[in-house]
Parts: structure tokens; sequence; C-alpha cells
């Protein structure tokens, strides 16, 4: 018999140890969880939490969740540790969210749908900053272009880097560039494509970047060529687009542990940084006779709404009657109005060209 409970995996990451420091504040009290036990230990005596330090290992994770109901995992590269994550949720009938923003992570995921749904567990890749607003948004433009055939998606944000984001951008720049066409997604080079966007707060230059949207709103919208965009100065594209000539070079094992190493002394931006720093999310549908509609939203910091938006998935899992097994993007779970009860979220705006 399960008991209504929390596990957040990673807890004592960057990301981790806010949403459970977050958590606490709220009055729940989860289970903390990684794999090194004197981090989780430490974190969980200051606390006042349990702790449940384990290795993500594949035949024995599911049971360390025979009692949760709700992981939130956190412990990055997702590319690394979802797989297991998710296969012991399966196993244990335990709902699953992360805060991935990694392609093939959302799309690995989302080839579990059946098993999900036999199992009667929800998978929902991506609740955090990657991808709710943008993909709350995408939504919203199908809501109001149902006969969409191109979509782009974007955000501004000066939010620095935690460790954790900072190691699996480093996973990207060796994987290429990434945009969907025809429903397929495909690797293109990195800035495939530059262009002049105003995401609220004034027009800017910016290029294409392989976000999770690319996965998760053709999930969520059913649009089958999508781009996604973010803003950075003219010379800065040509810096990205010279890393074309390097990018086979960026896959060594040598390169990556390198580049990894020099992530991981990365620091998350503090909290005065988050409080003064929100974030500007836009988006454009077009359909076949080259008529647009353009959305807009502001929201805070995207640590802040990765804090907020993990947790009150979590909240709707352990306390309302939770949807249908399945895999789910963050807007097919919680609509997209989801994205304007963040904290810090204004309205969606719509206009139409």
């Amino acid at each position: 018999m399960k008991h209504s409970r929390l596990l957040i995996y990673g807890a004592y990451g960057y990301t981790g140890e806010l949403i459970t420091r977050a958590a606490v504040a709220a009055g729940l009290a989860p289970v903390v969880s990684g794999r090194n036990a004197s981090r989780v230990g430490a974190l969980a005596h200051e606390l006042g939490l349990v702790d449940r330090p384990f290795d993500l290992n594949a035949d024995t994770i599911a049971g360390q969740l025979s009692d949760i109901d709700v992981v939130i995992h956190c412990a990055g590269p997702f590319s690394s540790t979802a797989p297991a994550m998710v296969a012991a949720c399966l196993a244990s009938h335990t709902h699953y969210l992360d805060i991935t923003g990694e392609i093939a992570v959302f799309e690995q995921v989302f080839a579990q749908m059946q098993a999900a749904r036999e199992a009667g567990v929800v998978l929902c890749p991506g609740a955090g900053f990657d991808v709710v607003p943008t993909d709350c948004l995408a939504a919203r433009l199908a809501e109001e272009m149902p006969d969409a055939t191109a979509l782009a998606l974007g955000f501004d944000s000066r939010s620095g880097l935690s460790p954790g984001t900072a190691k699996t951008s480093v996973e990207g720049l060796a994987g290429g560039g990434k945009l969907r066409r025809g429903g397929r997604i495909e690797t293109v080079k990195l800035a495939a494509d530059v262009r002049k966007i105003d995401f609220g707060n004034g027009e800017k230059t910016a290029m294409t970047i392989p976000w999770g949207d690319v996965s998760t709103a053709y999930h969520s919208t059913g649009i089958p060529d999508i781009a996604v965009y973010m803003p950075i100065s003219p010379g800065r594209v040509k810096q990205v687009k010279r890393l074309n000539w390097i990018q086979p070079v960026l896959g060594l094992r040598p390169v990556t542990r390198f580049l990894k190493k020099r992530a991981g002394q990365i620091k998350g931006p503090d909290a005065e940084t988050r409080a003064r720093q929100p974030t500007y999310v836009w988006g454009e549908a077009t359909d076949k006779h080259g008529q647009t509609v353009v959305g807009r939203v502001k929201v805070a910091n995207g640590y802040s709404v990765t804090v907020d938006a993990s947790l009150a998935l979590a909240q709707r899992l352990l306390t309302d009657a939770p949807a249908e097994g399945g895999a789910y993007t963050p807007s097919r779970l919680a609509g997209w109005q989801f994205v304007e009860t963040l904290p810090g979220s204004e309205p969606i705006t719509i206009q139409r060209n």
C-alpha cells in the first residue's frame, strides 16, 4: 500500500535542491534520493526528511519505489539516467516527472506510451522550464490556429546555467542542430536559421537551437514543422556557425570529458539573480496560406519555473484524480492554461497578423 509519497531523485543537485527546499516550504515531506549517500544524508538531516540513496541500477530501482507515488527525476544528463528510472516507475506503478530538455529523452519516453497505459502510470518528461512555458504556448497557438502547418517557438532568458544544464549543453553540441520537418526530427547545422524576433522585450537576432519542443510540441499539437529559437548577438552567431566545422571533434570522449569537467565548475544563479531575470516566451503558428498568429507570455526565471511547475504537477498527481496512464507533455497533462497559474507568469497574449 502506497501512502502518497513523493521522491526527488538528484535532490542535492542545483535544481534538485531548489525543488526539495520548495517542497518542504510547501508543507511536503519528500523522500530525498540520489547516488551520493553522504550528500543525500546531509540534505535530509538538515531538512528533517527521509533519505534513500541508491544507484540507477535497472534491476534494483523498482524496489526502492514500492511505497512511492510520484518521482521527480532531477539527475542528468537524462540520456544516461532516464531510461532506468522510467522502467522502474513502470514496474512499480509510480508516476514519473523529470526536468529534462533533451530531445532524445522525450522521444524515448513517448515511445513508452502503451506500456504506461497498461501500467496506469503517468510519464511526463519536461516538467520544468524545459518545456512547460513553450509547450503551453504551443498548445494555445494550435487551439487558435488548428490548421497550422508550421510552428516556431522561442524564449529570451538571461539566467545563468546550472552545472547540470551546462553538462547537458556539452552533449548537445556534438548532436548538431535539430528541426522537425514533415513530422520527422532532422539533424541540421548549428544556427541553421537566423531571423529577427520580438520575444516581448524588443526585436533581437535569434538562431535555431536543438530545444526540447522540437519533440514535445509535435506531440502536443500535431504540427509537422517545428523550430525553436533563442536570441543571440550577430557576433555569437558567427562563433556558433564556426563550431559546425569541428562538430565531429566535440563528440570525442576525451573532449566531452574535458568540457563536462569545466561545466561542472559553473555555479547556478543565486536567488537574487533569479528574482530579477524573468523570461520572455514567444511563438508563431503559420497555416498553408501563410497566415500567422503570434503568442507571447512572460514568466519567471527559468529555474523558478522549473521549481514551481514540477511541484505543481507532482501535487496534481498526488492529490487530484490523476490522468489515465500514458506519456504526456505538460500541456496535455495540465492544459495550456497551466503556465498562467505559475508564480510570476502573466496571461498569454495572442496577435493575429
